[in-house]
């Protein structure tokens, strides 16, 4: 019986977008605020990315884990704030099935990446600070590569996994998504069918890919924390602190939005706040991530001014 009512209902073939339409009055600001952002990210991220290529002295597992982070960043804008810019000024706000199943797959995929190359980048400093002698043996290249490769790896695997499995089950003509991407929380609440299996899946992936790189990050940081104590000098606990402190903040913005939003218990609505943390994570993390490692870093600092000074005495000349 249950079947046959399914069957009755259309085949979704796109989704409307409606987070965020309720406030129509603020659809021009939130596109201006939002393309503002979006080129300070794909400026920021890039500087840092031509930066560490092009300053030998940032050719680091540190830095290649940075370029990573940045590259990541442009992408992960990428995947959906295009795209959410056309629906700020467009009136149907809709999206392919196909479309929306990429922007997911993508979106999804770069936010677990993010998550394991953080713990990654939290093990690097580790090393760098707690067995420093030994760091240029233990972080080779061959290692250091492999484990920004990982990260990637790991992290589309379970995008995909997670993807598949909501975008194969019945919408039973379910396709107005109060959400404004094409988030897999907001498109589990359309599915008609038991998605049991689905949030299994999820909680485990949300222990894999969330709880255990950030518990990954606090055991390196414990260890950090207690090889700079023992460090004599105030110079050199302060020197050794600033490796760290950008990393750490970027970590505290990424994980406290993301935790937000996966963690808490799942309501049957879209709340606003919602909408505003993927906002937070989504878009404003990236554009910060630049500008904390620019200001908290000295050989980031020299070598962007480096870049710039470069440009800009080529386009006066």
């Amino acid at each position: 019986m249950e079947h046959m009512k399914m069957e009755n209902y259309s085949v979704v073939t796109e989704f409307f977008l409606v987070g965020l339409s309720q406030y129509p009055e603020l659809q021009l600001f939130l596109f201006m605020l939002c393309l503002i952002m979006y080129v300070i990210i794909l400026l920021g991220n890039s500087l840092l990315i031509i930066s560490s290529i092009l300053d030998s002295r940032l050719h680091t597992p540190m830095y290649f884990f940075l370029g990573n982070l940045s590259f990541l960043d442009i992408c992960y804008t990428s995947s959906f704030i295009p795209t959410m810019l056309i629906l700020f000024r467009s009136e149907t706000k809709s999206i392919s099935f196909i479309g929306c199943a990429l922007q997911m797959v993508v979106s999804l995929g770069l936010g677990c990446t993010e998550c394991v190359l953080l713990a990654v980048m939290a093990y690097d400093r580790y090393v760098a600070i707690c067995n420093p002698l030994r760091y240029p043996i233990i972080m080779n290249r061959v290692l250091y590569v492999h484990m920004a490769a990982w990260s990637w790896i790991i992290g589309y695997l379970i995008s995909l996994l997670q993807t598949v499995m909501t975008m194969i089950l019945p919408f039973c003509g379910n396709n107005v998504i109060d959400h404004i991407t094409c988030e897999i929380l907001a498109l589990l609440k359309l599915i008609c069918s038991d998605i049991t299996i689905n949030v299994i899946i999820m909680t485990v992936a949300s222990i894999v890919i969330l709880m255990l790189p950030l518990l990954l990050i606090f055991i390196s940081y414990v260890f950090i924390l207690s090889s700079i104590l023992r460090i004599n000098s105030a110079e050199g606990r302060k020197k050794a602190f600033s490796t760290c402190s950008a990393h750490l903040t970027v970590v505290i913005l990424f994980y406290g939005s993301a935790l937000f939003m996966y963690m808490k218990p799942k309501s049957k609505d879209t709340n606003t706040s919602d909408e505003i943390v993927v906002l937070s994570y989504g878009v404003i993390t990236p554009m910060l991530n630049p500008i904390i490692y620019s200001l908290r870093n000295k050989e980031v600092k020299e070598a962007v001014k480096k870049v710039l000074s470069r440009h800009l005495h080529l386009l006066k000349s």
